[in-house]
């Protein structure tokens, strides 16, 4: 059983399914080295899918179990790693600075080591539809762009996006107003370091979008798109610690390896 502070509602072959709230989920992949996680989010209207997995396995046959909602997909950056069952939903949205990656790819990636990437530590058993030899990112037209302040409203739920560049240019942190969620995607999660070495990061960036977020009032928790599920608000305070060294001790620049802090870490 993966190590999980919520229930865990399904636990599947290759996905697993916690519950954070009644209308609140993560959907995740601890067979693979990533962890990664995807939050379906039930409004009245519809509902929100807040990125889509490696494409491993499709993760359509998970949220089609869980609602029967329309399902907007809301990127928080056009890794490989989040948009693996994009071509499964028929609405995705990514931000305006992402928008040319989610169509043409990432500059100065190569498939290669996508592949290997994807394909390599992974724990539990796959599809047989996975194939590492010919695994392809998604790459399309989106159905709309999001800006930075957007609000989303999917019937008595309300999304707030927060641009929040360096991790990757067009990264978008997600704030659910009515439940105090913070959704930061891969600019901030616990045990292994944000990377901030990728093709397209920027670590100036990245600490100015982590100054941006420990501005948020009245967040509860924080769902990071890898690793553990659920950090303290709390963790924003080490946060604004960690920009203020960072910033003061001259670090924020490449090649200055990993840096640690209480509750996370980053890779410059």
């Amino acid at each position: 059983m993966p190590n999980t502070k919520y229930p865990v509602l399904m636990d599947d072959s290759w996905f697993t399914v916690s519950t954070l709230d009644p209308t609140t989920f993560a959907i995740s992949e601890f067979g693979h080295w990533e962890k990664v996680h995807s939050y379906l989010l039930l409004g009245q209207q519809c509902s929100v899918l807040i990125d889509t997995g490696l494409g491993i396995d499709n993760i359509k046959r998970i949220t089609d179990q869980l609602t029967n909602l329309p399902i907007k997909v809301i990127t928080t950056h056009v890794h490989v790693d989040h948009i693996g069952s994009h071509g499964q939903f028929e609405e995705i949205y990514v931000h305006e600075a992402e928008e040319d990656l989610l169509i043409n790819g990432i500059p100065k990636l190569s498939i290669e080591q996508i592949r290997k990437d994807i394909s390599r530590d992974i724990t539990k058993p796959v599809p047989v539809s996975f194939n590492p030899t010919t695994y392809t990112p998604y790459q399309g037209i989106p159905t709309g762009v999001l800006r930075d302040e957007d609000v989303i409203d999917i019937g008595a739920r309300s999304l707030k996006i927060f641009h929040t560049p360096g991790h990757s240019p067009g990264h978008i942190a997600i704030y659910d107003i009515n439940r105090g969620y913070l959704f930061t995607g891969d600019l901030l999660y616990s045990d292994t370091p944000v990377y901030a070495f990728y093709p397209t990061t920027s670590p100036e960036d990245l600490v100015d979008s982590w100054q941006k977020i420990a501005k948020i009032e009245g967040v509860k928790q924080i769902f990071g798109a890898h690793n553990e599920i659920g950090l303290e608000p709390e963790l924003l305070n080490v946060v604004k610690e960690a920009v203020f060294e960072l910033r003061k001790k001259n670090l924020i620049h490449f090649g200055t390896g990993i840096h640690q802090f209480n509750g996370f870490s980053v890779r410059f």
